[in-house]
């Protein structure tokens, strides 16, 4: 088990689920993103720099997906909790995992002209 496996199976079986759904919209969407705990939580680079983050709580999924993936889709995340590029997803509540594929591909487009 690496890190992240470590990470998500603390949880309960549920939550464990949508952790593991996050993490592979992330690794389909992010090609070469590398893995790694930052925060105490699941987190993505691309090319050295951030790309999202996540991380479970008792009555919610938090999503860091920095201040300009949330800025880029605040109508859509304007029914969820926020902070400054982040979002509370209720564990009540059907994730958005299309959302989330959506920022996360937003991200990896936004960090493209880092790469060149």
């Amino acid at each position: 088990m690496n890190a992240i496996d470590t990470y998500i199976a603390q949880f309960p079986a549920e939550t464990q689920h949508i952790l593991a759904k996050i993490r592979k919209l992330i690794k389909e969407n992010a090609p070469g993103a590398e893995e790694s705990i930052a925060y105490g939580m699941p987190a993505y680079k691309l090319n050295k720099k951030p790309l999202v983050y996540f991380a479970a709580y008792k009555t919610h999924i938090g999503f860091y997906a920095t201040p300009s993936g949330h800025f880029a889709f605040k109508d859509e995340l304007s029914a969820y909790k926020q902070g400054k590029g982040s979002v509370q997803f209720p564990l009540h509540q059907p994730i958005p995992y299309k959302l989330i594929e959506n920022i996360v591909k937003f991200r990896v487009e936004e960090s493209r002209p880092l790469l060149r």
